[in-house]
């Protein structure tokens, strides 16, 4: 698998077995399995993106300073293109409808601010509606590749889907404990969103 620098600062969670042996951004995180692995606990150590619960997988052999060299991202050159690459502004084909254009036209500022403008108006309504399903979604993923041999797992998963906090709470304090912490936390978006719709 080719590491991929990712595009904003992720936090990842690293666990060697049911054990958390850190948490940070890749390279501290990737430092600390590769201590770990060195020390040869025996356990396999898995390494989790705590925004998706998607695993992240490094390439640990060599020195800490190999591994931290692989980790420095590489410097695409700047794409040359239309638009105002400095503003971050892209120039891109839109197709739409005559009576679109028209009543774009019509906007004030034009076609491109109304469209910029509706864009984040609903980017917006969408992030706040989801967040609580992307919680959800990247507890889950991260349960099922760690936890799924943990008493109650199933139980767990239930209550996690059915928004109920307290029964996976109580399902949760029978887990390994950094396990259930961690589940606990990535799920917390998803409760405190209860009141909107999934």
């Amino acid at each position: 698998m080719t590491e991929q620098p990712a595009p904003h600062p992720a936090t990842l969670t690293a666990f060697e077995g049911t054990t958390r042996i850190g948490t940070g951004d890749r390279l501290a995180v990737a430092l600390a399995a590769h201590t770990a692995m060195a020390q040869g606990g025996g356990d396999p150590i898995l390494v989790f993106d705590d925004a998706s619960g998607e695993q992240v997988e490094f390439d640990l052999r060599g020195t800490a300073g190999d591994v931290a060299a692989r980790l420095v991202p590489v410097q695409a050159p700047e794409p040359r293109g239309p638009g105002r690459p400095k503003l971050g502004v892209v120039a891109r084909e839109v197709t739409l409808l005559p009576r679109h254009w028209d009543w774009l036209s019509r906007q004030p500022g034009g076609a491109s601010v109304a469209l910029r403008r509706l864009v984040e108006t609903a980017r917006f309504a969408s992030e706040t509606g989801e967040a609580g399903a992307r919680a959800r979604d990247a507890a889950y993923r991260f349960a099922t590749a760690i936890a799924g041999n943990q008493p109650d797992f199933d139980e767990a998963m239930r209550a996690l889907f059915a928004r109920d906090v307290k029964a996976f709470e109580v399902r949760l304090a029978r887990w390994a404990p950094d396990l259930g912490r961690h589940a606990l936390a990535m799920a917390q978006p998803w409760f405190a969103d209860e009141g909107k719709t999934q």
